[in-house]
């Protein structure tokens, strides 16, 4: 049990460098095990979810040595991977448990896939099922870990997905390097493109069309070691955006944050509510980077639907929380893949926003919440549901209460952002 003081005229000021992007590390395992010769990464995130990508290849027979945020990696190749003697351990990850699967179903070998009770009750049908469509042959247990994937020859596909899931499209892009011809995948919506710009890093041949949508994978790559520098998680970056914006007389500097155009929604959608950042961008090759600076600001309410929610999925309920400060009634619609994240985040977020008092309707697919409310705590007894980003919100809103408040489960975070409460701590006022 965590305790948040409440203290609402507190003024956030500092500078911080945010953990390394959570997408881009899995990602960075995954491509650098794969590849010929040897891969650096420098800030890796080392969340719970990042380690279970680093362990599982590392049962794979990847060679990979960690020193702090540094990890080394020396590929075995495409066909390279070895099988486990015991069954992967995918803890609480999605994403690992989603790429992987592709991954694995054009190996030799057969492997098993575990997870922790959260995950296990995550959906993975939605990977299997279009996998299988390659020639995959994949076993899960009613829709849901433990999986068994038997490796299997791949054939190339042309495949519609049927949910806006990066990692959905990221589990199938790894699947059709193992085809025997190219593959054409169309997205519903344009999702978060990392795997795309890394798989060009790394010198795989993947192509997207002009519509943004139309995805195209030629097989058999010869990967090449990289040497890379993972920039600041953005949805890291997004809870102590909406903090600022939202406690009064703040100031706060964010260094080396990623602003790949498919993670920049949160920002897009503050601005769009009046939030006052500046950004000051850096030339690089890779992923786009820069520091944002970001003041407090008086908002307006917003409307967003399901075009806004491939770009913004895992910030809503920060989107949530401003809506709760904004001058009017929001309304977030379109998201109902918030039902099947690591805990029903629409069912959490409005139990727990209703605690503080905050005007919330639960829709189907969203929130309706009206801001003009003040707030007024009415159960000081607020729980992070075994959800880190749950956690992390409801660590924000601490902020904002007018007493102190108790967040059960707050070790959540560590999921990843282990330093999240420390890092909030040194934007407080020294006492």
């Amino acid at each position: 049990m965590k305790t948040l003081n409440g203290k609402p005229s507190t003024d956030l000021h500092g500078t911080l460098v945010v953990p390394g992007d959570k997408s881009i590390s899995h990602r960075g395992i995954m491509l650098g095990a794969i590849s010929e010769g040897t891969t650096h990464l420098s800030h890796f995130l080392t969340s719970a979810d990042c380690l279970s990508t680093l362990a599982a290849f590392q049962q794979l027979g990847v060679h990979i040595e960690r020193d702090g945020q540094d990890v080394t990696i020396h590929g075995v190749g495409l066909h390279g991977l070895k099988p486990s003697a015991q069954p992967l351990d995918m803890g609480n990850s999605g994403t690992t448990t989603r790429l992987i699967s592709g991954l694995l179903a054009g190996q030799s070998f057969t492997s098993t896939l575990i997870g922790d009770a959260s995950l296990s009750k995550r959906p993975m049908k939605r990977v299997s099922v279009p996998l299988s469509e390659m020639g995959a042959n994949i076993e899960t247990t009613d829709g849901h870990l433990p999986m068994t994937i038997t490796g299997s020859p791949l054939h190339s596909v042309t495949y519609q997905l049927q949910v806006a899931s990066a990692q959905v499209k990221s589990a199938l892009i790894l699947a059709a390097l193992q085809a025997d011809k190219p593959s054409t995948l169309v997205e519903q919506l344009p999702t978060r493109d990392h795997t795309e710009r890394m798989l060009t890093q790394f010198g795989g041949d993947i192509a997207t069309a002009a519509d943004g949508v139309t995805i195209t994978v030629q097989p058999q790559p010869h990967l090449t070691g990289q040497t890379m520098t993972v920039p600041g998680d953005m949805s890291s970056a997004a809870f102590f955006m909406v903090a600022a914006s939202l406690v009064p007389n703040s100031k706060i500097t964010l260094k080396d944050v990623g602003l790949n155009k498919t993670r920049t929604g949160l920002l897009n959608i503050l601005q769009r509510m009046g939030g006052k950042v500046s950004i000051d961008a850096a030339p690089t090759d890779g992923e786009p980077i820069g520091d944002l600076t970001i003041e407090t600001a008086d908002l307006h309410p917003i409307n967003i639907g399901a075009a806004d929610i491939p770009a913004v999925i895992d910030e809503l309920p920060l989107v949530a929380l401003l809506a709760a400060k904004a001058d009017g009634i929001s309304r977030i619609t379109g998201a109902e893949e918030l039902r099947v994240k690591e805990t029903d985040r629409i069912a959490a977020i409005v139990q727990e926003f209703t605690k503080l008092g905050i005007n919330i309707e639960e829709l189907p697919d969203g929130f309706v919440i009206d801001g003009r409310m003040p707030w007024h705590v009415t159960d000081n007894q607020l729980d992070a549901h075994d959800d880190h980003r749950i956690g992390m919100v409801l660590g924000v809103a601490g902020l904002l209460v007018d007493k102190p408040v108790q967040l059960a489960g707050a070790d959540s975070v560590r999921i990843s952002y282990p330093e999240f409460f420390d890092d909030l701590n040194t934007l407080l006022p020294k006492e």
